[in-house]
């Protein structure tokens, strides 16, 4: 089970420090419509970020062990960081959540306790395609909840797949420190979209 090459982007946001480990997509070139009349691009991710679009977006699997052998490389030497990994919970259902299915695995991988210990309070499916700061800052409010016995006093690696404006991780990090009474968390995401919408 091989890595991929990463290049890793900074993550700002109310946590202590944050990285996705690459770009979503280096370049999207439109095509053309197709014949429903939507536009058509041609994107070039790089090599985990095409990896993660084949496990999210396409159901496969298979690219489950190298996007987690690329994550537990880059983690191992921060190990000692961390006392729990928690997964940002999902926005879209699926039948299989790309989000936890690489939690557990990278946990196991570097052997940190992974925890589901952040809940919804309400449906999120109304936060998608929202890309207004204001009305997305309306929408998360209240939208999250922590059970804190698991959480209390420990040193938080947050974790998503794909980071596109931070709201939503500056909303379950405002929670984890405030409601959580966590020590600090910082942020893991797969991919970082170019642009924060």
């Amino acid at each position: 089970m091989g890595t991929v090459q990463i290049h890793p982007q900074k993550i700002v946001g109310h946590w202590r420090s944050g990285i996705a480990l690459d770009l979503h997509t280096t370049s999207s070139t439109p095509i053309g419509p197709n014949e429903h009349g939507h536009m058509q691009f041609s994107t070039v991710r790089p090599p985990v970020a095409e990896l993660l679009y084949k496990l999210k977006y396409q159901g496969d699997q298979s690219a489950v062990p190298t996007i987690v052998a690329t994550a537990a490389a880059f983690l191992a030497p921060h190990r000692q960081k961390f006392d729990l990994l928690i997964p940002v919970p999902p926005s879209t259902p699926r039948a299989v959540q790309p989000v936890l299915v690489l939690a557990d695995a990278i946990g196991a991988a570097i052997g940190l306790p992974v925890s589901n210990c952040i809940r919804t309070t309400r449906s999120t499916t109304q936060l998608k395609g929202v890309t207004e700061p204001e009305e997305r800052r309306k929408l998360l409010d209240g939208l999250y909840a922590v059970d804190a016995l698991n959480a209390a006093g420990k040193n938080i690696l947050l974790f998503d797949d794909l980071f596109r404006s931070g709201a939503t991780m500056n909303a379950i990090t405002d929670v984890l420190l405030n409601q959580g009474k966590v020590a600090s968390v910082s942020v893991l995401t797969i991919t970082k979209t170019r642009s924060n919408q």
